[in-house]
């Protein structure tokens, strides 16, 4: 009994400390090499934009570290693909050092290519409001700066549209009591992240960011949306 005490003391310590290091454990993970630059063939902008079928589009969003947001929608019914990146800073190419920074002005991103006909581009936003605090200025729990900043980046007029009203209506719904400070901008730019960061989540459930931060928002969304997802997630 005695060594099942201290076994569930030393998990209890273990978890506060990884909670409250926050970012510093998620550069720390970066056990796999990583290339400065991302390849040209895979960098998308609104000038060169990508070419979906008629019947998928793209959201793309910032709510705190990718790997947390990647990791939710992948498990949504209707979901074709959830690329993680950068979004909306001033400098080509960046890498994830560089972003890690603040100083390259990106947010991370997830891309979320979906279909429409099974998820409509209002209920990924509905989503977006419950899986991550919207009311923390350039802040997701212990992850501070502006590259984690609360973030719509809309790819057309009546995606801005939506995002406005999805806005308004979380804020008057008194699902979160603070102000909503979630920027709604224009997609400028995309840059998909390192290999090494997509897929995350799945590939690295065991990594310590991912038991004591992104286990825990993704089992809460599961319960809370479990009429949503794809089958066979559990």
């Amino acid at each position: 009994m005695k060594i099942q005490r201290f076994t569930a003391l030393l998990l209890a310590i273990s978890g506060c400390f990884y909670f409250f290091t926050g970012c510093a454990n998620r550069q720390s993970a970066q056990l796999l090499p990583q290339n400065n630059l991302t390849s040209p063939e895979t960098v998308m902008e609104n000038k060169e934009p990508v070419i979906l079928p008629d019947s998928l589009e793209i959201a793309t969003l910032g709510g705190g570290c990718f790997w947390c947001l990647e990791a939710v929608y992948q498990s949504l019914e209707g979901i074709e693909k959830v690329v993680s990146g950068y979004a909306g800073g001033n400098i080509k190419n960046p890498s994830y050092k560089e972003v890690c920074t603040g100083r390259t002005g990106h947010a991370e991103v997830v891309q979320v290519t979906f279909n429409p006909v099974i998820i409509s581009y209002a209920d990924i936003l509905e989503v977006f409001w419950h899986i991550h605090d919207p009311t923390t200025l350039n802040r997701q729990g212990n992850d501070e700066g502006t590259q984690y900043r609360s973030a719509i980046f809309y790819h057309s007029p009546e995606q801005k549209a939506i995002a406005e009203q999805s806005k308004s209506n979380a804020q008057v719904s008194g699902l979160w009591l603070n102000p909503i400070v979630t920027q709604i901008e224009p997609l400028t730019n995309f840059y998909p992240a390192e290999d090494y960061h997509q897929n995350y989540f799945n590939d690295n459930p065991n990594q310590p960011y991912c038991v004591y931060v992104v286990s825990p928002k993704v089992e809460k969304f599961k319960k809370q949306y479990k009429d949503r997802l794809k089958e066979g997630v559990k």
